[in-house]
């Protein structure tokens, strides 16, 4: 016989009421049924868990060492299902999360605000990756969600969609085209000395492939893998770099040069394993993303 909750519970309520009538009532079943399953439990057991010989039921010493641990197993049953409640109503869990370096510049700082202030009882746990890697580590289930860009994705990773991104060109203020309104033809890029990303980040192979569709030849001075740092570096030196609108916007010495034609806009998407379980705490973060990520963010939203 498979032992069950019932039987545990049926014992401890025999033992509680010190008999099966009461008991029976109490659990809102018939006594016959009561106390098959008690004999049930016993036979399975080995051993006489009752003493039915007295005016009052009583749990025998077998019984009383059995009922201790099915109380305690109850207990601890008990005290599982509340976490549960816990985590699906928000006010504790944990959730993993990775990003591309162009979102810990200006998407970061408004998602995790955001979501800290409704959910303080989450723990976020979040890196700065490139996508491949996000990709990666979702698959191997050591994150839960990943800010990057759509495209063709591993086998088992599934996106949404948040918002569309433009990118631009970008100089500081002692650069000879700070300032100016009129497009610059891409093919005069080339005379010009970049900081760019690495060419393991999605966006430096953005840049590169539209650089290349139209024949462009970059003159790549710096390399970093810190969208921090090529603000740092463009704000202080004469070199030009590629940043989202969004970035610029908010550096007052940083100045947006327009191109002709322009980078190609990219659509902004939260990565998960497909089909895999999606906590409370996912599914909040997701439904969040989309709303912060439409008002924190220069462009439309898809």
């Amino acid at each position: 016989m498979v032992l069950e909750l019932r039987h545990l519970r049926y014992l401890l309520a025999v033992a509680e009421h010190a008999g099966f009538t009461r008991a029976a009532e109490a659990l809102r079943v018939s006594q016959p049924t009561l106390s098959q399953q008690i004999k049930q439990l016993e036979r399975a057991l080995g051993v006489q868990l009752l003493d039915r010989s007295g005016r009052a039921v009583r749990l025998t010493g077998a019984g009383e060492v059995y009922a201790d641990y099915a109380r305690r197993a109850l207990q601890n049953l008990a005290a599982g299902e509340r976490a549960v409640l816990d985590v699906q109503d928000l006010s504790r869990g944990s959730l993993r999360l990775a990003m591309t370096p162009t979102f810990t510049a200006y998407l970061l700082g408004p998602l995790v605000a955001d979501f800290h202030a409704r959910h303080p009882g989450i723990t976020l746990d979040i890196r700065e990756l490139t996508q491949d890697r996000i990709e990666a580590e979702l698959l191997a289930d050591t994150l839960d969600l990943g800010i990057a860009f759509s495209g063709t994705y591993l086998p088992g990773i599934a996106g949404t969609d948040l918002f569309t991104e433009t990118l631009g060109l970008v100089v500081g203020p002692g650069h000879p085209h700070a300032g100016r309104a009129e497009p610059l033809p891409l093919g005069e890029v080339g005379g010009h000395r970049l900081a760019l990303l690495s060419g393991d980040f999605a966006t430096r192979r953005h840049i590169d492939a539209h650089f290349a569709e139209h024949k462009v030849r970059p003159d790549v001075a710096v390399e970093a893998n810190s969208i921090s740092a090529l603000v740092e570096i463009v704000g202080r030196t004469p070199l030009a770099t590629v940043l989202p609108d969004a970035i610029t916007s908010g550096q007052p010495h940083l100045h947006p040069v327009p191109l002709d034609p322009p980078l190609p806009t990219r659509t902004v998407t939260l990565l998960r394993r497909d089909a895999a379980y999606r906590s409370a705490a996912a599914r909040a973060f997701t439904a969040l993303a989309r709303d912060v990520a439409a008002g924190a963010v220069c462009g439309p939203r898809r």
